[in-house]
């Protein structure tokens, strides 16, 4: 009992610690998460012949030519979608407004037209208000020098500490195993593989199934000639992480786009086409093959556990929600094991046993009566 205390008292203190530190942990945190995300890369090149620094060195500059060519290539064009879409929203309202609804109040009944005025006005205000919005945000930084200054380490120490958290994340992992109790040890060991295969099932597979949905919808509604089909097929496969959400954003924002630059049933043919192409990928070849068997996090518990992070912390709170709701929904499920293999829950068997005995024992001898 004594134990059970000091493990909530411990527990109390590092909520504790977080709440008073959440700003300075951020880089820390975020450090740890893409640390674990890039160990298993580490560990592949270790088991090529590799030394530790040697490997975590070519897994730094792996990462570095992906964000340099993401940045010189991927987010220039999003920018200039981006700008594209805003130049374009007025009159794409205009059309939803004069020749869509129009269409949707003859099949449905339903009149759109009152709701997306007001729509459409506060969206243009707000995309043309957009950069006075911005030009004052960078001017309070400016002015705010040294929070500018903050957020500029924080930023700058997310690579070193992840490097070297990243050399010595065996090391970390055998001391951390050295404090457990040794009563605790074979429950929290087993318990900790669990934790890891709920995080590495969502945190590795699911960014994966994520990146691979993305570039299989930008690619095919880039192809059919789409405007915005970068843009749209990055969202759709960013918000992917909740069952059919990229695919439903997706394919809404696709046909609306469609029917308004083409105007013709086969261009909503080739985005149903597209999209199709992208569930039978996820379903057939990406969750089998990048997730597996592995137990994922429930879309409403990710949902859950990052808002309330959030609220709760700030972006250190995001940073840690994925983490504490994989170790909260696995201690969950080993209280549900537990309680399915008590005598409390399985007290009923006892009682059944005997009234199952002579009702087969009844029967058998009706039926030697008969």
């Amino acid at each position: 009992m004594r134990n059970s205390w000091l493990g909530v008292g411990l527990l109390a203190i590092f909520i504790g610690l977080v709440y008073v530190l959440n700003s300075m942990l951020m880089p820390f945190i975020a450090s740890m998460v893409l640390a674990y995300l890039a160990d298993p890369l580490t560990n592949y090149f270790q088991r090529l012949g590799m030394k530790r620094p040697l490997a975590v060195s070519l897994v730094f500059l792996v990462l570095l030519i992906v964000l340099t060519a993401s940045l010189l290539i991927f987010i220039p064009l999003v920018i200039q979608q981006i700008k594209q879409l805003g130049e374009v929203m007025p009159d794409m309202f205009m059309w939803v407004e004069n020749v869509l609804a129009p269409q949707v109040q003859e099949w449905t009944g339903y009149d759109l037209r009152a709701e997306l005025t007001n729509v459409r006005e506060v969206l243009v205000e707000n995309w043309r208000d957009a950069g006075g919005y911005l030009a004052q945000a960078l001017g309070q930084i400016g002015r705010s020098g040294m929070a500018f200054m903050t957020w500029i380490t924080y930023i700058a120490l997310i690579p070193v500490v992840t490097f070297y958290l990243l050399l010595d994340w065996k090391r970390m992992l055998r001391n951390f195993a050295s404090l457990v109790p040794r009563q605790w040890a074979d429950d929290t060991f087993r318990l900790a593989r669990r934790c890891d295969e709920v995080l590495s099932s969502f945190l590795r597979g699911q960014l994966l199934v994520m990146l691979c949905l993305g570039v299989i919808y930008a690619t095919g509604l880039t192809v059919m000639g789409l405007n915005f089909g970068l843009l749209i097929g990055f969202v759709a496969g960013l918000v992917s992480f909740v069952p059919f959400l990229g695919f439903i954003v997706g394919i809404a924002v696709a046909l609306i786009v469609a029917l308004f630059q083409f105007g013709t049933w086969w261009a909503v043919l080739g985005v149903i086409v597209v999209f199709s192409i992208g569930q039978a990928a996820e379903s057939v070849i990406l969750q089998p093959k990048l997730l597996g068997d592995k137990i994922g996090l429930h879309p409403v518990a990710v949902i859950f556990a990052v808002l309330a992070g959030g609220n709760l912390f700030g972006f250190t709170g995001v940073l840690l929600a994925l983490p504490v709701a994989a170790v909260f929904m696995v201690l969950l499920r080993e209280l549900n094991d537990r309680y399915k293999h008590s005598t409390f829950y399985n007290a009923e068997q006892g009682s059944l046993t005997p009234l199952n005995h002579h009702n087969g024992q009844g029967r058998h001898d009706e039926r030697e009566s008969s």
